[in-house]
């Protein structure tokens, strides 16, 4: 069942990637008078922040904004292009240096719970190959109850870690496009490219806490059935 829901979940992960790369690559092509990295430097002028440093990365659709070093990564792609994709990138990842600075409470949450992430996905690592071990060679080494119980308590912060993700992301997104459409710099048509672009960005972390949600509902379950 569980190999069932992960095959479902991946196989729509790839079909919206790719779809998302599509549509980057369609409006890429779609020119706009700034590059990414001036949208986020006047992005970044227009709400008075300062602090924050634009760089280049390597790879494609590897934009990020690090809450850490105050610094916002732009792909080659985004960085030096003139589209209406990369702008739309720019300033949805410069939306994220803006949430930061004003103390935005989702992403105060999320940024808390990276460690707490970290630890459950090495925790999950390390149950499943005991688990996995201990089946064949010590059965008593975990009890099976356990096993489940830590994997319902590793799975539940991540569940909660890919629900908290989304309005973080929403909220960047509609900063982005909002401030795009107030600076000129996109409208009507290439307003509604911007924000397919961003939307189906969205749809992949849509995907990730809905695919958390079901397998955590999946491991309680079965820890239920366990103790019938």
């Amino acid at each position: 069942m569980l190999y069932v829901i992960f095959g479902i979940f991946a196989l729509a992960s790839w079909l919206v990637s790719r779809r998302l790369k599509s549509k980057f690559q369609e409006y890429s092509q779609v020119p706009v008078g700034m590059t990414g990295a001036e949208v986020a430097q006047r992005m970044l002028r227009d709400n008075g922040i300062t602090d924050v440093t634009i760089r280049p990365t390597s790879g494609s659709l590897t934009d990020f904004y690090n809450p850490t070093d105050k610094t916002i990564n732009l792909s080659e792609s985004v960085y030096s292009s003139r589209s209406v994709a990369a702008a739309a990138v720019a300033a949805h990842e410069t939306g994220h240096a803006i949430q930061h600075a004003q103390a935005y409470s989702f992403l105060e949450l999320r940024t808390a719970l990276v460690p707490l992430q970290n630890i459950s996905s090495k925790v999950l690592n390390v149950i499943f190959i005991a688990m996995f071990v201990g089946a064949i060679f010590m059965p008593e080494l975990l009890p099976y109850d356990v096993a489940l119980l830590i994997i319902i308590a590793a799975y539940s912060l991540l569940t909660l870690f890919s629900i908290v993700t989304l309005p973080v992301e929403v909220n960047a997104s509609q900063r982005a496009v909002n401030w795009l459409t107030n600076t000129g710099i996109i409208g009507g048509t290439t307003r509604d490219q911007a924000v397919d672009a961003l939307k189906w960005a969205a749809y992949t972390y849509f995907i990730a806490a809905l695919s958390s949600i079901v397998t955590l509902l999946y491991y309680i379950l079965r820890y239920s059935n366990s103790r019938d």
